[in-house]
């Protein structure tokens, strides 16, 4: 018998090579499309964008326009994520230019429905006492940084000798709780972010280690140490804050206390300078790494529709003009180069600048930066303390720093909201 294994090779290639010829080419699979990232501040949370739904036709497109190109952004980085049409604009909820976009639509000049918003603005204030001009206005006082024993952590102390320490968190607070009774005095309700000198926020820098194990930067105890200090007090300290203003406290405006400084070196030995200075932060100027931050977004659009930039601007010059005029201080000058600011036209005092402060608190903020804690005149009054009255400090007879700051901010506050009385 013929061994059959020949031939039935042939027929296995003959088979084989039919299967070749006719065979269906197989179907390519598609590549996976590239997507970016999911991104989001440190701390930050995932927005809810359908919370943006209320604000469908209550701005034109000519004044979200403007806001965000003159007032909200530094660049144009922004038109890559938010698209302006004739009766709407398309949002990227995230940074997937595949996902569905948040469609908002403009209103038509004529019919322009109101903008919805817990904070009452002085024009909707109804008329008030001439020696309360406050009445009806919720505001809470945020004295910024901490103080007492965190001050050293948050870089905002520094001693010179046996001088007692400058301390900004302690120093913030002293001039709240002087501005308190003023306010409550012109009628308004006042509400105090911290009264002490402790941490709102629950967390402390232990608590934030795993976060470091993230970045690779971080390869040693030291760095690992300063992050997660940077991170309590920069960060969830200002969330905390953010979350008491917003579902607790839910005031018309927010009064951010802070004392300026310029660089000095060691805290130990730190170096005077002879000039002060003095300029009031509106939120806006959102750089391109901001606008790229999904929270960051959504939440200068929340702003910009909620249309604090208004209130915050009317409110910030009246200030402004009062505390110069109480104290003829000069303006703050931004070095060009620092890219994270934008200067408001109406006032060399004003600048656009996005914090996390104005930027969480869900309603105007007035962000102030009085002073120049390591100035020379300045340092000195700060050396004598709060009095009464008059006192001469250098030659000159100068009321306290801490009177002198509540009393301009208190009669700016008047003098604004004054402007419709009984």
């Amino acid at each position: 018998m013929r061994n059959p294994a020949p031939i039935i090779a042939l027929l296995f290639l003959a088979a084989l090579t039919l299967f070749l010829i006719f065979r269906k080419p197989p179907v390519p699979t598609p590549p996976p499309e590239e997507k970016l990232p999911s991104v989001h501040s440190v701390l930050g949370e995932k927005p809810d964008w359908t919370q943006l739904q209320v604000f469908q036709h209550t701005i034109t497109r000519a004044d979200f326009e403007r806001l965000i190109r003159d007032i909200f952004t530094t660049d144009s980085t922004w038109q890559e994520y938010i698209t302006i049409l004739d009766e709407f604009a398309e949002i990227l909820t995230n940074n997937d230019p595949n996902e569905p976009r948040f469609v908002l639509h403009f209103a038509k000049p004529e019919h322009s429905l109101p903008t919805p918003r817990h904070w009452k603005t002085a024009a909707s204030l109804p008329a008030r006492p001439a020696k309360k001009p406050l009445t009806n206005l919720h505001i809470a006082i945020d004295p910024g940084h901490i103080g007492g024993e965190w001050a050293k952590v948050e870089g905002r102390w520094f001693q010179i000798g046996e001088a007692k320490p400058v301390t900004e968190g302690d120093m913030t607070l002293q001039v709240a709780k002087l501005l308190k009774p003023q306010l409550e005095k012109l009628g308004a309700k006042v509400s105090l972010v911290r009264s002490k000198p402790e941490p709102v926020t629950r967390f402390r820098p232990e608590n934030l280690t795993e976060l470091a194990a993230n970045d690779d930067a971080l390869t040693d105890p030291i760095s690992v140490q300063r992050f997660t200090e940077k991170l309590f007090y920069r960060n969830a300290e200002i969330r905390a804050r953010a979350d008491l203003v917003n579902n607790t406290l839910k005031p018309d405006l927010v009064l951010c206390l802070h004392f300026n400084a310029d660089a000095w070196g060691d805290p130990k030995t730190p170096t005077l300078v002879l000039n002060n200075h003095f300029h009031i932060l509106l939120n806006g100027a959102y750089t391109a790494d901001e606008i790229r931050d999904e929270d960051q977004r959504f939440e200068m659009l929340k702003k910009l529709l909620q249309r604090t930039y208004e209130e915050e601007l009317s409110v910030s010059q009246t200030v402004a003009e009062t505390f110069v005029n109480n104290t003829g201080i000069p303006p703050f000058l931004y070095h060009p180069s620092a890219g994270n600011f934008r200067a408001i036209p109406s006032s060399p005092y004003l600048y656009a600048r996005n914090l996390l402060a104005n930027r969480l608190y869900d309603c105007p903020v007035i962000f102030m930066e009085p002073y120049v804690m390591n100035s020379v005149p300045d340092y000195n009054r700060i050396q004598a303390g709060d009095y009464l009255g008059l006192r001469d400090v250098d030659g000159k007879f100068v009321p306290s720093i801490f009177q002198e700051y509540a009393k301009s901010l208190a009669q700016g506050l008047a003098k604004h909201y004054g402007e419709k009385i009984e």
